[in-house]
């Protein structure tokens, strides 16, 4: 390709730069006339179910030669940046900057929007609920290590529903000051991450002390004190406090996942590829929980995910977490619900959202 004909292209992407430009500065002004609309109306700025329908209808349009991940990056931040303009949103999440749950969120709502940093699962709770922010971003579960029990017990009294989820493959980093393995003593990091790098730990730092810390940024801000310390955390938190990266993607599992909920106090419409979260408590007698699920299994509803947790009120005493396919309002769920409802001492929606 000569000199002549790069100058050609280059003017063309310039000609199209220009109509993109044009093209999402229209898009802007009608997301803040659908944001005063929604203002007006008293609905949520946030819609998963829109969301999720912009995403689905990028993809079915997308001819390449961008891959559909490439596209649904670039929306993300066009979404992020209108819903800026219907409405300064602030998501809350559990903290510090540059944990796993800040990088989840930062993929769900993008960079346009405002974020609060929140030291306990907790706080995010009570940060949406008293209003101080919009949505929040809490971890539900891990590929590895299971289910966050924090989170599913902050369901039991709160009034907030899950109204999206988000999957983030997690990658684990081995942050040390120190030059080289054998001279480090210490390795900060949280229980559930030792526990998704336990292999390698066993096998590289058999002679190491596994210290508990908040976070992982909380672990890689310990580290950075001392020369014979180290932590696992994320590659981001490694820029941040000067640390070197000796060891990449230590989790055992290479598909290690953990799974978030963004929690608000309006639940999706129906996107029609959702999923459902409840929450149940029964009576202790032989086949009960048996009896309960018949009212999915006789309509063919199918039942992703069973947790228990005991109910701290009562000893022997728990409650039930389900997920399933479909949305709360559709017929057949609806109905399903209903019945679950005659036959259980307490049950309550969670929220209906869109599969991620």
């Amino acid at each position: 390709m000569n000199k002549k004909n790069l100058s050609k292209l280059r003017e063309e992407i310039d000609r199209l730069d220009r109509g993109i430009v044009d093209l999402l500065n229209a898009r802007g002004r009608i997301s803040s006339g659908i944001g005063e609309i929604k203002k007006s109306s008293k609905q949520p700025i946030y819609s998963s179910d829109r969301e999720s329908f912009v995403y689905r209808t990028i993809g079915k349009n997308n001819s390449g030669p961008l891959k559909n991940e490439s596209l649904r990056a670039i929306y993300r931040e066009i979404m992020s940046a209108c819903l800026a303009l219907e409405h300064p949103l602030i998501v809350a999440y559990l903290g510090p900057e540059f944990t796993f749950t800040h990088q989840a969120s930062l993929k769900k709502f993008g960079s346009s929007v405002s974020y609060l940093s929140c030291d306990s699962i907790t706080d995010v709770f009570g940060e949406v609920e008293k209003g101080n922010a919009d949505y929040g971003v809490v971890p539900i579960e891990n590929s590895i290590e299971g289910a966050v029990s924090h989170t599913m017990d902050m369901f039991v009294n709160s009034p907030l529903l899950i109204c999206a989820e988000s999957y983030m493959r997690i990658k684990h980093s081995f942050l040390s000051k120190a030059s080289g393995l054998k001279s480090i003593k210490k390795i900060y990091s949280k229980p559930e991450v030792f526990g998704q790098c336990r292999k390698w730990l066993e096998k590289s730092m058999p002679w190491a002390r596994l210290r508990d810390a908040a976070s992982t940024v909380k672990a890689a801000e310990i580290a950075s004190h001392s020369g014979s310390s180290a932590c696992i955390a994320s590659v981001l938190a490694a820029g941040k406090y000067g640390l070197k990266v000796l060891a990449s993607d230590i989790e055992d599992a290479p598909d290690n996942m953990t799974r978030f909920l963004v929690i608000g106090k309006n639940m999706g419409k129906v996107s029609h590829e959702d999923k459902t979260s409840i929450m149940f408590s029964v009576k202790d007698r032989p086949g009960v929980l048996h009896d309960m699920l018949t009212s999915f299994k006789k309509r063919g509803i199918n039942l992703t995910k069973i947790e228990s947790r005991p109910s701290k009120m009562k000893a022997w005493k728990y409650y039930f977490f389900l997920d399933m396919e479909g949305h709360c309002e559709d017929g057949k769920l609806k109905n399903a619900l209903h019945e679950l409802g005659r036959k259980c001492d307490f049950v309550k929606i969670l929220g209906s959202y869109p599969k991620a």
